[in-house]
């Protein structure tokens, strides 16, 4: 394969994200364990991604330095073409927090609220007033296909419904970019074509950068680009 990781051609002066020589490891009982080595990375505004590959092998640790969940041990990550790493914790927290979604393959929605009380918590954490913060929420678990789960608990919804909660959830704050991380992995063939219609659907109509971590090659498909992890690179498979 080549290592071709190079973005579409647009009217933008830079790519939305550009990460540079990233490297990521871990030290073992014995030795250091090398993740991540000179790993570089761009998408546009927009674009779709897959990102594949063995397990184990680096897939989640990329996506969680690119959600700035965690930093690398050397490199940089340019977002609008200012080096986000380069942030102390707080201002780190802030950018992520009004800037990047999280979808992950386990949904961690509080069990104790419904639908609607699970979506809205960035809003109120981000300081909204209550009623517009279910309006907005309510607006959006319509928008995924739930207006008759609104105010159903989590125990009371699907493994699909849940998901799809968790999907509002990321998207309420109209984050720029939505991460995801093996959205599907706990979902039969239905829900998962479900799923992936609806992650297609939404990227183009909020126009997000969307990159998805994945061994579904059905969700894979309906990504612009995949692009295959392998020996601590990433190499464009498509």
């Amino acid at each position: 394969m080549d290592k071709t990781i190079i973005r579409k051609n647009n009217s933008d002066l830079f790519p939305l994200i550009d990460l540079k020589g990233i490297c990521k490891g871990f030290d073992g009982s014995d030795e250091r364990l090398d993740i991540l080595r000179d790993l570089d990375f761009t998408i546009d505004k927009g674009e779709s991604a897959a990102i594949v590959g063995a397990s184990g092998i680096g897939k989640s640790t990329f996506l969680h330095i690119m959600g700035t969940l965690d930093r690398p041990d050397k490199g940089k990550m340019l977002f609008n073409n200012e080096d986000v790493f380069a942030f102390d914790n707080e201002k780190l927290a802030k950018f992520r927090n009004s800037s990047i979604g999280f979808v992950f393959q386990f949904h961690h929605l509080l069990p104790e609220f419904t639908a609607v009380e699970n979506t809205m918590m960035p809003l109120l954490i981000n300081g909204w007033k209550k009623k517009q913060a279910v309006e907005t929420a309510s607006e959006l678990l319509k928008r995924v296909g739930l207006e008759t789960r609104i105010n159903h608990r989590v125990n009371e919804l699907s493994g699909g419904e849940q998901q799809r909660v968790a999907l509002a959830r990321a998207l309420v704050l109209k984050p720029l970019v939505l991460l995801a991380d093996e959205p599907t992995g706990n979902l039969d063939k239905r829900n998962s074509e479900k799923i992936h219609e609806l992650l297609s659907e939404l990227n183009k109509e909020f126009h997000m950068t969307l990159v998805v971590v994945t061994h579904s090659t059905e969700l894979a498909a309906y990504m612009s680009r995949s692009v295959t992890l392998l020996d601590g690179q990433l190499f464009e498979t498509n």
